[in-house]
């Protein structure tokens, strides 16, 4: 007698969930890579385009802080119906892998480390063909963190002084442990790895691991994506958008290049050194806190 249960042909999801900053466009452009490798294994891909990766068809809408319960349900089942379209067969595992999950970077300039996040994940949650697998999350020091996420958006936007926004950042409402124990809450893995971005290696080896081994042969990209400007790269950006000007992306890409080789500091984002100690003492609290976590490992 076949089993008719909806869960007879759930198909397993493998969760690349990034975090921001932390090589999660390299690790996508691995799976670009090796999509062909990948499929011809068994497994169905779902990751974005973000900086030109080839194959990166997934556009997830996730709840936003503002939304309800209405909303959270509505954007739920888009998701889903999104998802089964990049799905080639019923019971396929899929490897999903997008580092805005948990929500978006501009709400730390609020003081707010990711506000939506378990709305985020319970609309994921009935959006996935299936239960998760294996859950990895590559997290990095608070200090590092937060000076990569303001250059970042510097490339894009007019931005407010570094020095105007530390205080927020300082004050930050929570953290990594708060953030790990919503995913695992919400989203119920059957394994959870978290890796301190210090010890990530390789995106072929990370995207071995998140696969408990998977296809031999995963290749390394040749390609280094989503490089950080330098600052005086920043610098020049800044100043055309102070004018009011704005720039297509090839203008953009032009102007990171010119200023690639000048990679001299100029004090563009910093901590002071006290308040990069203190930030650092917390990452490393909440890494003694997150290795106690039950049913969570912890690489670094």
């Amino acid at each position: 007698m076949s089993d008719s249960s909806p869960l007879a042909h759930a198909a397993p999801v493998y969760l690349h969930a990034g975090a921001h900053r932390t090589g999660t466009s390299s690790f996508q452009m691995c799976l670009s890579v090796n999509a062909g490798r990948l499929r011809a294994a068994g497994y169905d891909l779902a990751y974005p385009g973000r900086d030109g990766i080839p194959g990166g068809d997934l556009q997830l809408r996730l709840p936003a802080p503002r939304h309800g319960p209405k909303k959270i349900r509505r954007l739920g089942e888009a998701a889903r119906a999104h998802l089964a379209g990049l799905q080639g067969g019923e019971g396929r595992p899929l490897i999903l892998s997008e580092e805005n999950i948990p929500g978006r970077m501009l709400h730390f300039y609020q003081g707010r480390f990711y506000p939506a996040a378990a709305a985020r994940l319970r609309a994921l949650k009935a959006a996935l063909p299936g239960p998760v697998a294996h859950l990895v999350y590559v997290i990095r020091p608070y200090d590092t963190l937060y000076v990569s996420a303001y250059r970042k958006r510097a490339e894009d936007r007019p931005v407010e002084p570094f020095a105007a926004i530390r205080p927020r950042l300082m004050a930050m409402d929570r953290g990594w442990v708060d953030m790990v124990e919503t995913l695992v809450e919400r989203l119920t893995p059957a394994r959870v790895t978290v890796v301190d971005y210090a010890a990530r290696g390789t995106s072929a080896a990370l995207l071995a691991h998140l696969l408990e081994g998977g296809p031999a042969g995963l290749e390394e990209p040749e390609e280094v994506v989503n490089l950080s400007a330098t600052d005086a790269a920043l610098e020049a950006l800044q100043a055309v958008y102070a004018s009011g000007g704005t720039l297509e992306r090839a203008a953009w890409k032009a102007v990171i290049a010119e200023h690639a080789e000048d990679r001299a500091p100029r004090g563009f984002a910093a901590f002071p050194a006290e308040e990069a100690a203190v930030l650092r003492g917390r990452y490393e609290a909440d890494m003694e806190r997150l290795a106690r976590m039950a049913g969570v490992t912890l690489l670094r």
